[in-house]
């Protein structure tokens, strides 16, 4: 008989259950079945693999059924911890502290045991916590975004599950609609409810035992996030996720459920032939791709990225910079220079002042989209960047390609012509000297940090979510029978 020691464990404390109910020592039951007691014991502990025909004649000397000696169930609570105590003691997590293995004996009072087994589960909730220091962040950060360059930010199989999960839906054209969504929810067994008290560190709750997926409010502004949301918290369910293991997981798990919504969202059967048919015209503009599928410039612009390369035969770069000029979202696989730490991570550092992301956010004119040319140490390039506004404060949303291909879209015909040297610090960052020979000694700021790109992040079962409040929400929230 083959088992796992997890499997021997409970055999063993099945064996032991129906003896001791039946009143019989492990001489009496070894004498029945023609075994050493001391074999006996050895088997009852889980230490020992019993063979088929040692089974055979312990099912009939305790009067059972083989199959129910070989349940997978805990014959009572008291051997459910005892068979649970077991398998955390050899687990490798315990292993690696180096302390000895506890066998509990009949005598053990079960409280004893409640508190050993309470230690290991949260022993184990610690270890699958996702707190990731600041470094750790980035580095995962740079290996995703390097990962996906390497793909041309383009995912087939994402593509293919979303277009064949919208096709169920019914939908023909135009933006897929928040009944699609609902109904794409209904398919997966989800009913999707709106919400006004979901915790604040969540954008949406799935209660898997239940069925159910909380969002916020319907009525808040801009119903084209909610749609996003819905399909973010469907893609987890669609693509087979777990929870994370790892901080990196988590991030590639981000990432996948975004570019599954996009996908939804901007369905490529319909988006690539709108895209190809703007190109052919030189007429490619985020602004028309967002109005096109009812999406936020962010989502169209990002969107794009995953098509361009593979379909349109484009390099392209993206960059969401916030107020402060920091880089807090980016793609690039068209040789754009970009400011990197020691690791390697560009989130958290500066944008060049003279990239049309930092110029649009000191301009005025928040309304329409900017164009510009701008000439790097690696070449020109030409973008589009347009200002928005979120919780955090004002942000910028940059779309850009070489020169070369600068002639495929709208707003090539900008004069807004600018110079980067960047990465050398003579460029933007080191201030003239005059002015730094003035302030230098007389100059005491305090810093705003970024937070989210360099605090380590909270500590949770899904990093930055607070399980406290999560499962209170579902308390609230589950119908009582």
């Amino acid at each position: 008989m083959a088992g796992s020691s997890g499997d021997l464990v409970t055999i063993g404390r099945r064996i032991r259950h129906f003896r001791t109910t039946r009143g019989l020592t492990l001489d009496q039951l070894g004498q029945r079945v023609d075994a050493a007691p001391s074999q006996l014991s050895l088997v009852e502990n889980g230490r020992r693999e019993p063979k088929l025909s040692l089974l055979s004649s312990l099912a009939d000397a305790l009067g059972v059924e083989l199959g129910e000696l070989l349940s997978g169930e805990a014959p009572d609570a008291r051997s459910a911890l005892e068979i649970e105590l077991a398998r955390a003691q050899t687990s490798p997590l315990y292993a690696s502290t180096g302390l000895p293995v506890v066998r509990p004996t009949r005598g053990t009072p079960t409280p004893v045991l409640e508190a050993l087994v309470g230690m290991h589960r949260v022993l184990a909730r610690r270890a699958r916590e996702q707190i990731a220091t600041p470094e750790q962040a980035r580095r995962a950060n740079t290996e995703l975004r390097t990962w996906m360059r390497e793909r041309d930010n383009y995912l087939p199989d994402i593509e293919a599950e979303a277009e064949d999960r919208v096709r169920k839906t019914g939908h023909s054209q135009g933006a897929l609609t928040h009944r699609e969504v609902a109904l794409m929810a209904k398919q997966l067994g989800f009913e999707l409810l709106y919400v006004d008290d979901l915790p604040r560190s969540t954008r949406s709750i799935t209660d898997l035992s239940g069925g159910r997926i909380y969002l916020p409010p319907a009525s808040i502004p801009g119903g084209h996030g909610l749609r996003s949301m819905a399909l973010q918290a469907i893609a987890h369910r669609v693509l087979g996720h777990e929870a994370p293991g790892d901080y990196a997981t988590f991030l590639r798990q981000r990432l996948e459920i975004n570019y599954f919504a996009a996908c939804c969202l901007m369905p490529r059967d319909a988006a690539v032939p709108y895209l190809q048919a703007a190109k052919k015209r030189r007429e490619l503009a985020v602004d028309d791709f967002r109005d096109a599928f009812g999406v936020t410039h962010e989502s169209a612009a990002q969107r794009l990225t995953n098509l361009a390369t593979v379909h349109l035969g484009l390099r392209v770069h993206f960059l969401r910079v916030g107020y402060d000029g920091a880089i807090y979202r980016v793609y690039e696989n068209d040789g754009l220079p970009l400011p990197a730490d020691a690791t390697g991570a560009v989130e958290g550092q500066f944008a060049c002042r003279h990239f049309g992301a930092r110029a649009a956010l000191d301009s005025s004119q928040h309304t329409t989209t900017m164009a510009q040319y701008t000439d790097t140490p690696a070449g020109t390039f030409w973008c589009e960047s347009q200002v928005g506004s979120g919780d955090d404060g004002r942000f910028s949303i940059t779309f850009g390609v070489p020169f070369d291909d600068a002639k495929w879209f709208r707003g090539r015909e900008t004069t807004v012509r600018r110079t980067s040297m960047c990465p050398d610090p003579r460029c933007c960052q080191n201030p003239p000297a005059d002015l730094e020979d003035r302030w230098k000694e007389a100059a005491w700021p305090s810093a705003r940090a970024h937070a989210h790109i360099l605090s380590p992040l909270p500590a949770g079962t899904f990093p930055g979510v607070d399980d406290a409040e999560l499962y209170g929400f579902l308390e609230r929230h589950t119908p009582r029978d």
